[in-house]
């Protein structure tokens, strides 16, 4: 492995690429220093502390909602943008047309998906200065006032910037920009996670974990890299005057072909009621008595959907594995697939092509996305589930971190593929040998 990286520095345009990605991480590392003006750090950072839901928020917002920067709320708009327009391209027939043109297609809806992060910013931000409000820790709370515009475009454009961020790690860096962002987030909290522990050190514990840690990073490693390989030949034929043999390669179907994509469309589709009910929550120091309806409606969806609680953890299960299915239908399409084949004059021995071809590939599909979404949603509440049995202990305390942990290796991982690719195609010994 260090020796792939040697090489990897060797080539000039890797190496460039990779001091990129270094470069954009530590200048986002550097943003979520910068506070928004107006607001108790340390007031959100107690609070933060206190509540599990705001550190969901802030494990996703790469650690910037514990210091409010401006870039507390991280890419969390970008994703939910992007969740919408997938939604819409599989309904509105202009997006669909759209979404068949290719490059140009795939362009504007990135475009759109831009435009929609701009007022879902804005929307976030006002909950965020909301929910601060209702604490107590912002007191000049105004939809019509300066000091409360000022936070709200400051914070808009903090994830307007991120995003900037994360869109030219993918085109000048290597690897998805936007988990990079996570990625950088999380690794950050690293220190500090083992400082809280080496302040009370649990020996037994902390064996432990660090066990479970190896086995769920070789299980995901594992599930990873594990695909189907679909038989595909080729005929000969002729183009022009030049006769091509036919040949046999295969078609690489992986397991889980989504990533870490699922997991995070899960927990933004389950922090969004929660984030609107906090809203209108009653306040922690308000006088007894004073709850309306809305705020006690509001307080049952809290504590219903509480990261700590049962049905946080089916419906964390459920939407993980509702969310592979849909993004792995969004990425591979099946009929697209056989008609490449069938142009290009390939064939799965056995299956005709065409219509037979699409439903054999669509059945392999289903059943690989089934294995893959069950894996990736046992691994996504395995941490809930592991807090409740070690409750108080080392692993308990490092609920959090598991889902940290899955996003981390997933990302670590699809960047060493792309690095093994590039190294491949200079002739060096990569990763994987």
């Amino acid at each position: 492995m260090f020796e792939a990286l040697i090489n990897a520095f060797r080539a000039p345009d890797i190496r460039r690429r990779i001091i990129f990605v270094l470069g954009m991480v530590v200048i986002y590392r550097a943003l979520a220093v910068v506070p928004v003006p107006g607001v108790d750090r340390t007031a959100v950072s107690n609070l933060v502390e206190s509540q599990q839901f705001l550190q969901l928020l802030d494990l996703f917002s790469g650690g910037g909602l514990r210091s409010f920067s401006i870039v507390a709320m991280g890419v969390n708009p970008y994703i939910n943008a992007s969740i919408i327009m997938q939604l819409m391209t599989g309904v509105v027939p202009r997006l669909q047309a759209l979404s068949r043109e290719g490059e140009y297609g795939r362009t504007k809806i990135n475009q759109y998906t831009r435009y929609l992060t701009v007022p879902l910013a804005l929307l976030q931000g006002y909950g965020y200065l909301a929910i601060l409000s209702s604490q107590g820790i912002v007191t000049d709370f105004d939809i019509l006032s300066l000091t409360t515009l000022t936070q709200m475009i400051t914070l808009a454009a903090g994830t307007v910037l991120a995003m900037w961020i994360g869109e030219l790690i993918t085109e000048r860096g290597i690897g998805n920009g936007i988990s990079f962002i996570i990625f950088a987030g999380i690794a950050a909290r690293i220190p500090q996670g083992l400082a809280q522990y080496l302040s009370n050190p649990d020996i037994a514990g902390g064996i432990a974990f660090v066990i479970l840690a190896l086995i769920v990073v070789a299980v995901i490693v594992y599930i990873q890299e594990g695909q189907r390989r679909i038989p595909i030949q080729y005929a000969s034929r002729v183009r022009g005057r030049r006769m091509y043999q036919g040949g046999a390669t295969f078609l690489p179907l992986r397991v889980n072909q989504a990533g870490v994509i699922p997991i995070i469309f899960a927990v933004s589709i389950l922090l969004f009621p929660t984030q609107i009910a906090s809203y209108f929550a009653t306040p922690a120091n308000a006088p007894e008595g004073t709850a309306t309806l809305v705020n006690q409606l509001a307080d049952g969806v809290v504590g219903f959907l509480s990261p700590s609680g049962i049905p946080y953890v089916v419906f964390y299960f459920l939407l993980t594995m509702g969310f592979t299915y849909f993004y792995t239908a969004f990425t591979f399409k099946p009929d697209e697939t056989a008609d490449q084949l069938r142009k290009n004059g390939g064939f799965i021995p056995g299956i005709r092509p065409g219509s037979p071809t699409r439903d054999y590939l669509q059945r392999v599909v289903f059943r690989l996305s089934l294995a893959g979404a069950i894996f990736l949603g046992l691994i996504a509440v395995s941490p809930l589930i592991l807090s409740k049995i070690f409750a108080g202990g080392v692993i308990g305390s490092f609920a959090l971190g598991g889902t940290a942990l899955l996003i981390v290796v997933s990302v670590v991982v699809e960047t060493m593929k792309q690095l093994e690719a590039q190294l491949m195609m200079r002739n060096y010994e990569g990763f994987i040998r």
